[in-house]
């Protein structure tokens, strides 16, 4: 997954737009749908995003939809539980022999919730898929983030997808061995899995420690950088764009589909 990330947002279309504005529209389009009141403007922010991301970036639409699968499956699965703790309003479909019915109430959360965690993603994957993660290290560390916490950021991001990778490696391993094949089995193999992971984890801190020292370590960890000019055609869009969210979020906020 961090290669796959790394490597579009290396080679995108978008890659020599300035990544500080870059940044802006994907922060801003973040906050805008998690504050907004309707599911209008959450949608609106999806489709945009994506539309950058596909026809902008020309990311391919199979690998952006693969990315997209895994927080709407998240989602989806929350969303289920929403529908039918939330009470208001005209009842919808109720379950026979049960005490559970699904409202008017519940089910505009729910597509609230939906939209909001739509808009989002898409907004996030939009920053993820365009602008690398040394050149988000190098605008913190200009917007004057102690150097402490962007050395443990960016190892903490290394060591994520490190962890992955293991685990998947591991995983399959017990998968081809049958490990998995009954309950008790795929619980000890569970409990082997956590240990080997922790083990390697542990020596894989070790060796990066000595790595740091071999390679005169001083307690900062360099971040490349490179300015890019901000063109006024990509300002003014990125501003005009805002102001239309932001526009269809107060006008659109009473709205609901049911």
């Amino acid at each position: 997954m961090h290669e796959v990330l790394e490597d579009f947002a290396r080679t995108n279309a978008l890659r020599q737009v300035n990544p500080g504005l870059k940044l802006f529209v994907g922060l801003a389009s973040i906050l805008l749908s998690v504050s907004s009141p309707g599911p209008v403007a959450p949608l609106l922010v999806a489709a945009s995003m994506s539309a950058a991301v596909l026809l902008l970036a020309r990311i391919p639409p199979r690998v952006y939809a693969r990315l997209l699968l895994i927080p709407v499956s998240f989602a989806l699965m929350s969303i289920a539980v929403v529908l039918f703790i939330t009470g208001g309003g005209a009842v919808l479909l109720e379950v026979p022999g049960l005490p559970l019915a699904v409202t008017a109430g519940g089910a505009n959360l729910a597509v609230l919730l939906l939209a909001r965690v739509f808009g989002g993603m898409c907004s996030l994957y939009f920053i993820a898929l365009t602008t690398p993660m040394t050149e988000v290290f190098d605008i913190l560390r200009r917007l004057g983030v102690p150097t402490v916490l962007l050395d443990i950021a960016m190892l903490t991001y290394r060591f994520i997808f490190i962890l992955i990778e293991e685990a998947g490696q591991i995983y399959r391993s017990q998968v081809m061995r049958l490990g998995y094949g009954r309950f008790r089995e795929s619980v000890n193999s569970f409990g082997m899995l956590a240990g080997a992971l922790f083990i390697r984890t542990w020596e894989g801190g070790e060796a990066l420690v000595l790595a740091m020292d071999a390679r005169c370590y001083d307690g900062k960890l360099d971040i490349p950088g490179e300015l890019r000019p901000i063109s006024l055609l990509a300002l003014a869009a990125a501003l005009l764009y805002t102001a239309i969210i932001l526009g269809v979020l107060l006008s659109t906020g009473g709205i609901a589909f049911l």
